[in-house]
């Protein structure tokens, strides 16, 4: 009786969690839903399935095999999300290359990465032709373009994409293989030294999917992601898979708009023509979106929107509510790959300003991650609101570490833990809240200082449009904080006005007084990452003599 058990048992399939395992429902169950790129291209999820195997054919035939490395040079297009699939269901890896990086350091991960053959759109043609004679490891390259018009080029390519695809096999077989098999690696943006490899596998992928898939789908109401939602991305594809949420919407087969490149009136016109319900951005894609003329116009009650990369004024929650928008707070990083926490709601009948508090905080750590605020010594904090301490994570989607690079590796891994680098505090309920990067916080006279809580009480000022807060070294204090500011168009305000307006909050007990040594200064404009996040280590370095 027992042998035969186990005979039973070593017959059955072990069903290995890999990438082309996601497209099993979708295409089953909703041949038909479509999914749209820009006003270019409109198919429907059984031509994708098909698309996908023209795409593994045609990379196989020009000699992509099993351990190669793909990158992919392109806007958020339908292209990309099919290289999501094939290229790692071929079991390559799928290098999605940061195309705002500089040509050295897009040189540099090229080379680091070892890709073997890249596809580049049209536009991102000049950024090769500046470093093409010192790629050692590139093998050829695919083109990407939308019109027809031959390039002017020096580059030799194996094939136009959907030259390629028309003349492949609409059929593949994808074998199984290891589900530890890396799939996917993109460098970070870091603000210092050399962009950092960051990998995950498609064990860490599925995972990561059927995670937020969970997450996003239980709620009644309140940023939920569900079958009959419309996505369209407002977040890089080169980023963290767009924040891994194209696999979620395939997964769950639903429309999807692809914009390519981000324009405020484009992103706007689709949300409005395609009904798009459910999106994600960082904080300064939303404030273009919101200073744009058609944003008033433009019907916006029917959206989700998840924000991160930065943390959300609460002037922005505030303002997006009031237009219908269901906006709220996502956290990772992308070495998390990404998604830890979410800012959804599950209290009733809030007044409007404890409503804003909740979606603006970090959130609560979904399904299956173990997130810990601590002391140095990996000691927890109290869980009260307010004793502060840096976050630290486990989950079965984290990187295990960077690529070829130990030293960082271990240290990102100290004690067990994957450092995230973020201080925050956490409450009872459990809702989690950023302070600060480490490196970011002010310390003035040996008292901590947030940053990003004084860049929102500047931000609550009708005209502030963006701001951004560092310490710069004072002799005296250690450190000083200065405020930089964007005023709002067709607004004035001098900085007495603004000093006035934190020493509010400063007379309610809400700041510390320290801030008192506040300096303000109003900028044309505050510089950015690749990803829209504002760059502190380049502003301390520009204004150091402020």
């Amino acid at each position: 009786m027992a042998d035969n058990l186990i005979q039973r048992t070593m017959s059955a399939y072990a069903y290995p969690l890999l990438i082309k395992n996601l497209l099993q429902a979708p295409v089953i169950d909703d041949p038909q839903q479509q999914i749209v790129y820009r006003d270019q291209m409109r198919f429907t999820y059984a031509e994708f399935r098909q698309r996908v195997c023209r795409l593994a054919n045609a990379l196989t035939e020009i000699g992509v095999k099993p351990g190669d490395t793909v990158a992919v040079m392109d806007y958020d297009s339908h292209r990309y999300l099919e290289c999501f699939y094939a290229v790692p269901m071929l079991g390559a890896v799928l290098h999605t290359a940061n195309v705002r990086l500089s040509p050295e350091q897009i040189l540099y991960t090229i080379d680091h990465a070892e890709d073997d053959y890249i596809l580049v759109n049209e536009e991102f043609l000049p950024i090769l032709e500046q470093i093409k004679g010192r790629i050692d490891t590139v093998k050829g390259y695919i083109l990407l373009q939308d019109g027809q018009q031959q390039p002017e080029t020096s580059l030799r390519f194996e094939g136009e994409y959907e030259a390629l695809l028309d003349a492949a096999e609409d059929h593949f077989e994808f074998a199984d293989f290891d589900e530890h098999t890396r799939a996917t690696t993109f460098y970070t943006t870091g603000t210092t030294g050399l962009p950092k490899g960051v990998y995950f596998s498609h064990r860490q992928l599925v995972l990561h999917t059927l995670g937020v898939l969970a997450a996003l789908g239980t709620p009644a109401e309140q940023g939920r992601f569900h079958q009959q939602d419309v996505y369209m991305p407002i977040t890089p594809m080169f980023h963290v898979h767009a924040w891994g949420v194209p696999y979620v919407a395939t997964a769950l087969g639903v429309k999807q708009v692809y914009p390519g490149k981000y324009a405020p009136d484009t992103l706007l016109k689709l949300i409005a023509k395609e009904k798009v319900t459910f999106s994600h951005c960082v904080p300064t894609i939303l404030h273009l979106l919101m200073s744009h003329p058609l944003f008033a116009e433009t019907d916006l009650s029917n959206w989700k929107v998840i924000i991160g990369g930065a943390a959300l004024p609460q002037a922005m929650c505030k303002a997006g509510l009031e237009k219908g928008i269901d906006i709220f707070t996502g956290y990772g990083m992308s070495e998390t790959c990404p998604i830890l926490t979410l800012a959804q709601i599950t209290e009733k009948d809030l007044e409007i300003d404890d409503e804003v508090e909740l979606r603006c905080k970090t959130g609560r750590p979904i399904a299956l991650v173990e997130l810990r605020v601590v002391e140095e010594n990996l000691e927890e904090v109290p869980r009260d609101g307010e004793s502060v301490g840096e976050i630290v994570v486990r989950a079965p989607w984290l990187t295990q570490g960077y690529l070829k690079d130990q030293r960082n590796s271990e240290q990102l891994w100290r004690g067990g833990y994957l450092h995230t680098g973020d201080v925050a505090h956490r409450n009872k309920q459990n809702y989690v809240k950023i302070t600060d990067r480490i490196k970011d916080v002010i310390k003035i006279g040996g008292e901590w200082i947030s940053s990003l809580e004084l860049e929102d009480l500047l931000c609550a000022h009708s005209t502030v449009g963006e701001a951004a807060v560092i310490g710069l070294p004072d002799d005296k204090w250690g450190e000083r904080p200065l405020a930089l500011v964007v005023k709002k168009n067709n607004t004035e305000v001098s900085e007495k006005e603004l000093l006035q307006h934190i020493r509010s909050f400063i007379d309610k007990g809400i700041i510390s007084k320290e801030v008192v040594l506040l300096k303000i200064q109003f900028v044309e404009s505050i510089d950015k990452t690749s990803v829209g996040k504002i760059n502190k280590k380049a502003l301390r370095e520009k204004y150091q003599n402020s």
